[in-house]
């Protein structure tokens, strides 16, 4: 197991363990934040938000909300 993959086993278990999330993490799509939305700095379990990323969506939590994931596993 090269680093590279270790670091992101470690980070996916972060994930979990500060989600409960149970079971593997599928990405079900992917989606870009709006290039006009106003930039967010996030906190908690809020994430941050930049103009044109793109996001992995995780788990559809309800209407407002979705449980995503950055380019960077957080």
């Amino acid at each position: 197991m090269t680093l590279k993959e270790s670091k992101k086993e470690k980070l996916d278990r972060e994930f979990q363990k500060k989600f409960k999330f149970e079971g593997s993490i599928n990405v079900l799509t992917q989606m870009m934040v709006d290039p006009a939305a106003v930039e967010k700095r996030g906190g908690g379990k809020n994430l941050p938000l930049t103009r044109g990323e793109i996001l992995d969506v995780i788990q559809f939590t309800n209407e407002e909300q979705i449980l995503c994931r950055n380019s960077q596993r957080r």
